[in-house]
């Protein structure tokens, strides 16, 4: 195996270290729900609804996140990304191995805020270091494969997580999250090369003025609230109670209908990634993006779909679920297959033009600040949603963000880039 192929593979199960551990989270959110009882709660006289305190237990994680990614970023540029990227490799052992001593709301959202940063820090470097050892001519194609490891974690621990947790609670499946995060630590000090690249002064400032970079972030910032509106209340509506407006499945359907995306996005990346290595960035995007957003809407008619077609209310394997089941597990999987066409393109994008004006850890990190006030501000806007309007409501919401956003896209490419942009990026 020759030298970059061994980094290269380290970086990839970095990528699966850090996709286990996020989407095995992302699987037992209901289940903490329902075993935490969130309820209003009153702070310094300020009264928080318990639907803003489901919300929180995602956006504690995207807020510590948001915070984390101008210093880690920066530091990947300005010094060693193989050093960094083992000290947030570090912080998610210690990270994972608290989640064991959760007994309150609160301290869940507080060690969510801490693996945040673990996440965001992993992902930024491990993106980085791949965009910037490929070529540019295999750019999306290594990183569709580094994505594909990441939805490979995320199957493995989505499903995981559900048997193990109706198994035996929340704490063995802790450990196993420790180990793995363990070994990709281990792996990348023994086979990742030292990162010789040294970028000086604050290269976040030239990008962020970089044409490319800010016309994708008019689609960008709408569409981190549709993905983190959809992704988030999936398993949500799988498994919290019929009262809240759920479908209240069993852990092994959760994790099913969770991850069934991650798998139907696993399998296409690659080739997806190829694909725009060819034929260029922003079709993929459009046509990726719209189709997640027309799939959302979808989602909330499962029930009525189930019972048109007459579905089986009890499935092997899975219990008694309902007809909606099966339509809900489609839609899933026909999401990770309209965003594996957008991401490998979309991150493609911002390496190709990190790598060309230097500083691609900062071009990164661009990219996760646009994606931000999205992904923390949803959640919260999910919750309120989910309590004060209806549980469908959430998914014509994050259909919209997606709709809205590639209608932008488009026409900030073509007004400010000429009408063959679509197809010449």
């Amino acid at each position: 195996m020759n030298e970059d192929r061994r980094q290269f593979w380290a970086l990839y199960f970095a990528r699966f270290a850090e996709g286990f551990g996020f989407m095995t989270l992302v699987t037992l959110l209901p289940f903490y729900i329902n075993v935490l009882q969130p309820t209003d709660t009153t702070i310094l006289g300020v009264t928080i609804s318990a639907g803003l305190i489901v919300g929180l237990y995602t956006s504690g994680f995207t807020l510590a996140q948001t915070v984390a990614v101008v210093p880690v970023a920066w530091s990947g540029d300005r010094f060693d990304k193989r050093t960094v990227l083992l000290v947030v490799l570090g912080i998610g052992v210690g990270v994972y191995a608290l989640f064991p001593i959760v007994d309150s709301s609160g301290s869940f959202i507080g060690i969510r805020a801490l693996q945040g940063i673990a996440v965001t820090g992993s992902g930024l470097m491990t993106l980085s270091l791949v965009g910037q050892i490929a070529d540019v001519g295999t750019r999306a194609n290594h990183i569709g494969k580094a994505n594909a490891a990441n939805f490979a974690a995320s199957i493995v621990g989505g499903l995981g997580a559900g048997t193990l947790y109706e198994a035996f609670g929340f704490g063995p499946i802790f450990t196993i999250i420790v180990c793995i995060t363990l070994v990709a630590w281990l792996s990348t000090f023994g086979y990742l090369e030292t990162d010789e690249t040294r970028v000086h002064g604050f290269p976040f400032a030239g990008l962020a003025l970089n044409r490319r970079i800010l016309t994708i972030s008019a689609f960008r910032f709408q569409y981190a609230f549709s993905v983190t509106l959809v992704r988030t209340w999936i398993p949500i509506f799988a498994g919290v109670a019929a009262a809240e407006g759920g479908l209240a499945y069993g852990g092994l359907a959760v994790a099913l209908a969770t991850v069934i995306e991650k798998f139907t996005n696993m399998c296409c990346q690659p080739f997806t990634g190829r694909l725009s290595d060819s034929y260029g960035r922003a079709l993929f995007v459009f046509a990726g993006g719209g189709a997640y957003g027309l799939i959302a809407l979808a989602v909330p008619f499962t029930p009525a779909i189930g019972a048109a077609l007459d579905l089986p209310a009890e499935i092997v394997l899975f219990g008694q679920v309902s007809p909606a089941f099966l339509p809900l597990v489609a839609l899933s999987g026909l999401l990770g297959v309209a965003d594996s066409f957008r991401e490998p393109a979309s991150m493609a994008l911002f390496a190709d033009e990190g790598t060309e004006d230097g500083g691609v850890a900062s071009s990164f990190g661009i990219r996760e600040l646009i994606w931000r006030p999205g992904s923390v501000v949803a959640p919260l806007l999910g919750g309120w949603l989910m309590y004060e309007v209806s549980m469908a409501s959430v998914f014509y919401v994050g259909g919209a963000f997606a709709l809205t956003g590639v209608t932008a896209f488009l026409l900030i490419l073509v007004h400010t880039h000429g009408r063959q942009a679509l197809f010449e990026w």
